[in-house]
């Protein structure tokens, strides 16, 4: 799925300024989705098998890629009746849509450690803008190459955006993402 992506990633470091490239590292990646529910609680769904790619020039953190794939097919859910709803065609409807994807594009540093990422998140088969706040545990402007960085990030999505209408009483409409990625040197 990331051939192309990955294998642009892939082209060795060069001398100077050039992009530090990474691939995810899943066993030490998470994401999570939690919605409102009854308005009194919330439901989490976590997503346990991912793959992904980036691509950081240290100083021109704003031409950043970020690519990554989260299987809906893999999500797991409080308890049996939630994941076979999350599952069904009124939510992810994994059958016909088996992915999720982040596409970011552009990376606007708010601190050493922080910022926001530009980019489109697909799922459904509805591709929307959306926003991704991070924070690095290595400022990514000045990791060496070489080195391991993780990146956290929250965005919250309207669940109905993306044709996930049902439920509207009982289930909240804005989902909170979480996103745990280990990216390690490719």
């Amino acid at each position: 799925m990331f051939k192309p992506f990955v294998a642009l990633l892939a082209a060795p470091l060069l001398l100077g300024n050039a992009p530090l490239a990474y691939v995810l590292d899943a066993s030490a990646s998470s994401v999570s989705a939690k919605v409102p529910f009854f308005g009194l609680s919330s439901k989490t769904a976590t997503f346990p098998e991912m793959t992904g790619a980036v691509s950081i020039t240290p100083d021109q953190p704003d031409a950043a890629l970020i690519d990554v794939t989260i299987d809906a097919r893999a999500l797991k859910a409080p308890d049996t009746a939630t994941l076979n709803r999350l599952r069904g065609e009124k939510f992810f409807w994994v059958e016909k849509y088996p992915s999720v994807r982040f596409v970011g594009t552009r990376l606007t540093m708010t601190g050493a450690k922080s910022g926001k990422v530009d980019g489109k998140l697909t799922a459904r088969g509805v591709t929307r803008s959306e926003t991704l706040a991070v924070t690095f545990d290595t400022p990514p402007t000045s990791a060496a190459a070489g080195q391991a960085v993780t990146l956290n990030g929250t965005m919250t999505i309207d669940r109905r955006d993306y044709g996930m209408k049902s439920y509207q009483l009982i289930v909240g409409k804005q989902v909170t993402i979480r996103l745990k990625a280990r990216m390690v040197p490719n």
